[in-house]
């Protein structure tokens, strides 16, 4: 069945304790505006988006509805960890949307620079494919180690760095996610590792991402997305 509904949610929900900021990153601001807002916004504005939902602590969803509530449809809390939020979010789509028809696209509010070409090119995937997700080529080569001797070199030409948006048909995504949440032992932090780990038939193919969708993990990187913001203007 065709995909003839795309929404996005943009997953703030964690603390950022990495950054060590004395608020959750995804409120700290960038040429003007939060982290949070750059996000909804570029989701907002985005053609064959229909909804955005934003996924936010309990404690900063007052705040966090001053700054893009008339952007989003809601805005749900988050829970203890990624995995969490991400199902509290399915929970409120399933309710309200029919699963095989709905395409959802899952983005890291610290992903704050995630341009219109990017989402174009997850929303015309949803056409053709169940899952999918944001990647870039690696640039380096990347060793793997056993107790700290290089035991492989993968083939750098096999080798993608992950971004987001990860999109998915909803029937799909929530499937996997519940096999994940029935197994004690996984822990995922990445949604595309869920669907190759519980629905390992359904491929997930690969949407061209860009060296600008950084992360905002540290300070240093919030210095470097300043820059990139600035070089688009």
């Amino acid at each position: 069945m065709t995909v003839t509904r795309a929404v996005a949610v943009v997953l703030g929900g964690g603390a950022g304790n990495r950054f060590g900021a004395a608020m959750p990153k995804q409120l700290l601001t960038l040429g003007g505006k939060t982290l949070v807002e750059h996000c909804v916004t570029a989701f907002a504005s985005a053609p064959g988006i229909d909804e955005v939902l934003l996924v936010m602590p309990a404690a900063y969803a007052a705040e966090a509805k001053k700054l893009v509530g008339d952007q989003v449809s809601a805005i749900i809390e988050g829970g203890v960890t990624r995995p969490d939020s991400v199902r509290n979010a399915l929970a409120y789509l399933l309710l309200r949307n029919p699963p095989e028809t709905t395409g959802v696209l899952f983005h890291d509010a610290a992903r704050p620079l995630v341009s219109q070409q990017i989402i174009a090119g997850c929303v015309t995937a949803l056409q053709t494919h169940d899952a999918a997700g944001t990647a870039v080529p690696c640039s380096d080569t990347i060793i793997v180690t056993t107790d700290g001797v290089v035991s492989h070199v993968p083939p750098r030409e096999t080798l993608f760095r992950a971004q987001t948006p990860q999109c998915f048909r909803l029937s799909v995504i929530a499937k996997a996610h519940k096999l994940a949440a029935a197994d004690p032992d996984f822990t995922p932090t990445d949604d595309c590792g869920v669907v190759l780990r519980y629905l390992p038939g359904t491929p997930v193919h690969i949407v061209q991402g860009s060296e600008s969708n950084i992360k905002i993990t540290y300070p240093s990187d919030l210095a470097i997305a300043e820059a990139l913001l600035r070089a688009e203007r």
